[in-house]
């Protein structure tokens, strides 16, 4: 099989959202996906992050992906004036890629791009012989010039949208040429250029904070259901603080320690306890509060005063039969992260720490710890039939 060099150009510099390329996206760094996706091909060997950046770079490498290297471009290559192009051919240079190489650019800021794209783009490029090939999306609008002329349609006899075949628009995600190409025309794509067609949601740019909005809406309603689904759940545990709780720490004039549980997160219990689905609840915390909750929520395990939650979960595991596959859990901070990374489903709260959003396969959650949290899990995991 032909194996292909990728690149991943990520500078620390956006006027608009500042640090845009690892801003929490969908429970992520923006470009965890775009890099997930990547290393996650079998037609690709070689990731490469270009980067100025020292924060991109530290967490990039926290994901443990395999196939991604870092390599730090020069300063000239990422200022607000260079061109992507120039950075390719730095990259090439420094690390003599062969000739005969197929060279993949990615954008930091293509979450929509999936390993299955990367795979079918190649196969594409590969199958046709394609001296380059690039992706786009299948836009049917109808343009206009400035004075008033139509562009793509007879205004005089107006068809209907599923009879207009429409327009094919750049939506950026990826290009793929040879490297011997790309260094004699300066450009990355020339010659026989092929087309890679992609779902008309994935040309959704995220320039500006309403934008960042509408595509995460678009990435949980297209992308993570399809890569989550996997076996039917049969236990759903979870922490307290910072996930049944907002981890706040509060005090009666006499001493006693409160907690603030959600009623929300409640309800989402019941739920699944009238769906056939056994709870429990894991914490490193020892008091009567949670007792007295748990007791409330008719939770089947209870274990408190836990240091090591993973050896918990998996004596109630085979207590009960069934797989960590079969375990759907959310926590918030290091001490869930073990847990969190052998589960069948992990989540997180939009409050977690970040080495906990940074676990593999990790289901961003959307709300606060102690807002609805467990809630909202509880509804994701129904969505995609895993209860």
């Amino acid at each position: 099989m032909v194996k292909a060099t990728a690149l991943v150009p990520a500078r620390c510099g956006s006027k608009s959202i500042p640090l845009k390329n690892v801003k929490d996206f969908c429970g992520k760094p923006l470009i965890y996906w775009t890099l997930k996706a990547l290393d996650e091909s079998d037609f690709v060997e070689r990731v490469v992050l270009a980067t100025d950046c020292d924060t991109i770079e530290t967490i990039a490498r926290a994901f443990n992906l395999s196939k991604v290297e870092v390599y730090r471009r020069n300063p000239e290559n990422a200022t607000d004036t260079a061109s992507t192009e120039s950075v390719m051919l730095e990259v090439i240079g420094a690390l003599n890629i062969a000739e005969s190489t197929p060279f993949i650019l990615v954008q930091p800021t293509s979450p929509f791009l999936t390993v299955k794209d990367v795979d079918s783009a190649m196969q594409s490029y590969l199958n046709n012989e394609f001296d380059s090939l690039l992706t786009c999306v299948r836009v049917k609008r109808f343009f206009w010039t400035e004075d008033g002329k139509s562009i793509n349609y007879d205004f005089t006899s107006r068809p209907r949208r599923q009879d207009f075949k429409g327009e094919l628009m750049e939506n950026g995600a990826l290009y793929i040429n040879k490297t011997k190409n790309i260094v004699a025309n300066q450009n990355r794509l020339s010659g026989n250029i092929g087309v890679y067609e992609m779902p008309e949601y994935t040309a959704t740019e995220i320039d500006e904070q309403d934008d960042w909005i509408v595509a995460e809406a678009l990435m949980r309603k297209h992308i993570l259901p399809a890569q989550s689904v996997g076996a039917r759940i049969k236990l759903f545990a979870t922490d307290v603080d910072g996930v049944l709780t907002d981890a706040g720490m509060y005090y009666s004039e006499s001493g006693d320690e409160l907690k603030k549980f959600n009623t929300i997160d409640g309800k989402g219990i019941e739920l699944l306890r009238n769906a056939g689905i056994k709870t429990a609840i894991l914490t490193s915390e020892n008091t009567t509060i949670v007792s007295r909750r748990a007791q409330k929520l008719k939770i089947d395990f209870l274990h408190q005063g836990q240091h090591n939650k993973l050896e918990t979960l998996k004596q109630i595991c085979a207590e009960q039969g069934i797989s960590l596959a079969e375990v759907a859990y959310i926590g918030d901070d290091i001490n869930d992260k073990e847990v969190l990374e052998h589960a069948g489903y992990a989540a997180c709260p939009q409050n977690a720490v970040r080495a906990v959003k940074n676990i593999h396969n990790i289901i961003g959650i959307p709300v606060n710890g102690g807002e609805g949290a467990v809630r909202a899990f509880v509804e994701y995991l129904f969505s995609i039939g895993a209860v």
